[in-house]
């Protein structure tokens, strides 16, 4: 069947993934979620990720370490990293692995966070270390780093997977 003139031929499910690499990491859950989104079926999604896993264009250890270095810089804490992690289908020793490798000094981080937000100076009331306390708590920080840096009162009930 000829092609009309301004008809592309279809990209290859490798191809299009190629691309998307190109531009950050992607986990491998990531890349065949958006090549299904755009119409690949699973066995050529799946062949054309075999075949990126292969040439190592798709690695998701290297995918998570990217991930941590970024949420880390962002100021999030180890629950909501593993988090975002474990909805990328990464394994939970991977996950923890690529945390502990990460050597995170959790509560320099937690402090750093409470300082760029709320200033140097120490919550005056026992409802502004709530407030603070509940600021690290959104970003993923367990309740004993957020008590140790805030000096609030927090339920350890949190921190089930910590």
């Amino acid at each position: 069947m000829p092609r009309e003139p301004g008809d592309k031929p279809k990209t290859s499910a490798y191809d299009r993934a190629l691309g998307l690499l190109a531009r950050r990491e992607h986990s491998r859950r990531e890349l065949k979620l958006k090549l299904k989104q755009k119409g690949y079926e699973g066995e050529e999604a799946g062949a054309a990720l075999d075949r990126l896993g292969e040439q190592r264009y798709q690695d998701d250890e290297r995918f998570a370490q990217s991930l941590v270095r970024s949420r880390v810089a962002q100021g999030y804490g180890p629950m909501r990293v593993r988090a975002e992690l474990k909805s990328h289908g990464l394994s939970d020793a991977r996950i923890r692995a690529v945390l502990e490798e990460a050597a995170v000094d959790w509560d320099a981080s937690a402090l750093a966070q409470l300082r760029r937000r709320f200033g140097g100076k120490s919550a005056p009331d026992p409802a502004e270390k709530a407030r603070r306390a509940q600021f690290l708590l959104r970003r993923g920080f367990p309740a004993a780093t957020v008590r140790s840096v805030t000096h609030a009162d927090v339920d350890d009930a949190a921190d089930d997977d910590a």
